[in-house]
């Protein structure tokens, strides 16, 4: 595993803001996003949806969107956000695998990766998903995983479409974030 660059930025996992912790890896910046800017996405989805769910008491703390207490969003936070920083998110679809994605990216569109996978945690008695970012720094792409002490910096692009087919083989989504100004 390769060591931390100084110039890339990396948030270590909270509670469940893993969502938080990937968009402010992929902007590669403190606070491109926060917990109260995404808490504001998910309660503008929940009054936008036409099939608004009937509040109980549990509606404080398990909102459509997200949990409350930790955070825990969900894709619809996701495109909203990004699409709110005049970017667009394109589903990969895992039958062609990661030999589809052009990781070389000469016309600069691709602004990076998120993934989200399934986990398990606490001896496998907890089964959830997580957010995970790779994205290109200075020219190196990078796993920018919360979940990881620090961002792993992988050696070549082989390294990161073996990571990412093993993902997709194993349950995960890849989504591709593109740069609408280009």
């Amino acid at each position: 595993m390769s060591h931390e660059t100084p110039s890339v930025y990396h948030e270590r996992q909270r509670l469940q803001f893993c969502l938080l912790h990937s968009l402010n890896n992929l902007f590669q910046r403190k606070d491109a996003f926060t917990r109260e800017s995404l808490n504001l996405i998910a309660d503008r989805l929940a009054l936008d949806d036409p099939n608004q769910e009937k509040w109980t008491p549990l509606s404080l703390l398990f909102k459509p969107h997200h949990n409350a207490l930790t955070g825990n969003y969900d894709i619809n936070v996701l495109i909203a956000a990004l699409e709110g920083e005049g970017k667009s998110v394109v589903w990969h679809d895992h039958r062609s695998g990661a030999a589809a994605i052009d990781l070389e990216d000469s016309d600069g569109k691709l602004m990076g990766l998120v993934l989200n996978v399934p986990v398990r945690r606490y001896a496998g008695l907890w089964r959830s998903r997580h957010w995970v970012t790779v994205r290109k720094v200075e020219g190196v792409w990078y796993n920018l995983d919360s979940d990881l002490g620090v961002p792993y910096s992988f050696q070549n692009i082989e390294e990161v479409k073996e990571f990412l087919d093993h993902g997709m083989a194993n349950g995960g989504e890849v989504l591709l974030v593109m740069n609408e100004d280009h």
